[in-house]
């Protein structure tokens, strides 16, 4: 069983882990956490921020009692360290203990690793989870980190060890220091080209000859991070300008040496082209329409809209035909929030004319899948669709 942190909009989390894992396999815990019964990739998941092995349960949700078992069972926990400096952390998850008492706590544990003979290093609190920030920076995925999470599951505590967080340095990385980017096209986050990717994906194991296209590839950040995963990558794009942004960003990629992968790219316009085939999984981010700044007069925000709805119908029209029955695609589409209304396409209210079934999540709601910044107006609503022959 893997304990999983999930991101900040953790419906989106759930939605990925269900897709990679089947809704039976998870089981949510509380607002930002879940649990999954399940051998996680990590390094592929956009939505989860760390990941722990699961320790211990103990029937009590008073956290003092969470920390007298751990002080018990801490030289058992890390009796397969290595020699050196130990670094430990921990974080509370739906317990409530004021946090100085939260720091002398886990001060206690210090100690008893210092009279086991340790030389420890302590992670410093200043909420009661550390961030994932923190997290990495103090090492404590390493072999000599021990980062102790210990959460409220109903009437229980459960006790975990952190193994896993997001690479922060290496998101970073791939996000700003590409050789091409253009803002005008939108700044996709790796972290949500990962979760499109996944959501795109059943719990079907990746195989070697599997093809992901991008008919919207923009700088090519869907196929970086699908290219990273194992697949082969397809890009299109109506300007050529983009095909060349993608071409550099991929060659970069390769030749950091992060990765070696298949790929194919050509200008097209993706309303009304055939894609050669065969085409196993489609993901991208669709055409946003104009970035607002700030809340728009209603007439612009209608011909956006206006807009954005006909290129995404023509799209799904045209793709439809060259999809087999089943195959599955994630398509991030817009949605706006105008005064305290949020406005979506209306071809999301016929979908089945389309020749698609939207998937129904059993850990999340469709209605909860726009991915937002808080200061944001145009956001990504990630449709998750089945082809569905038509009559």
């Amino acid at each position: 069983m893997t304990i999983t942190i999930l991101g900040r909009q953790p419906a989106i989390s759930l939605a990925e882990l269900e897709s990679l894992y089947g809704a039976a396999a998870i089981r949510r815990v509380a607002t930002d956490i879940a649990l999954v019964d399940a051998t996680i990739r990590f390094d592929r998941l956009g939505g989860v921020v760390k990941a722990a092995e699961y320790l211990a349960t103990i029937n009590s949700v008073n956290p003092q009692k969470a920390f007298d078992y751990a002080r018990q069972a801490l030289p058992e926990f890390v009796s397969d360290f290595p020699d050196g400096k130990i670094k430990l952390g921990v974080s509370l998850y739906g317990l409530a203990m004021p946090l100085g008492k939260q720091t002398a706590n886990t001060l206690s544990l210090k100690r008893v690793l210092r009279d086991a003979g340790r030389s420890v290093r302590v992670a410093p609190n200043t909420e009661p989870a550390l961030s994932s920030a923190q997290t990495y920076h103090n090492q404590l995925t390493s072999a000599l980190g021990c980062e102790l999470v210990m959460i409220r599951d109903g009437d229980k505590t459960i006790i975990g060890r952190v193994t896993h967080v997001q690479n922060i340095n290496e998101y970073a990385e791939r996000d700003r220091n590409r050789p091409r980017r253009d803002s005008r096209v939108g700044m996709l986050p790796p972290k949500l080209a990962q979760t499109i990717i996944n959501l795109a994906t059943s719990t079907t194991p990746t195989l070697p000859s599997t093809t992901l296209l991008d008919p919207f590839c923009g700088t090519g950040v869907v196929l970086q991070e699908a290219g990273l995963m194992g697949y082969s990558v397809y890009g299109s794009d109506i300007d050529e300008r983009m095909i060349r942004y993608t071409r550099d960003n991929l060659n970069w990629l390769i030749e950091r040496g992060a990765a070696e992968f298949d790929r194919y790219y050509e200008i097209a316009d993706a309303t009304d082209h055939t894609w050669r085939p065969p085409v196993n999984i489609v993901a991208c981010e669709g055409y946003l329409g104009t970035p607002f700044a700030s809340e728009p007069a209603e007439p612009a925000l209608r011909n956006s809209i206006t807009t954005c709805n006909l290129i995404t119908k023509k799209f799904l029209r045209s793709l439809h035909g060259q999809l087999q029955p089943g195959a599955r695609l994630c398509v991030a589409v817009p949605s706006w929030l105008v005064r305290g209304r949020t406005h979506h396409l209306p071809l999301l209210d016929d979908i089945a004319a389309l020749g698609y079934q939207r998937i129904a999540f059993t850990h999340a709601d469709t209605s909860d899948l726009t991915y937002r910044r808080d200061d944001q107006i145009v956001g990504r609503e990630l449709l998750v669709l089945v082809h569905r022959p038509t009559s």
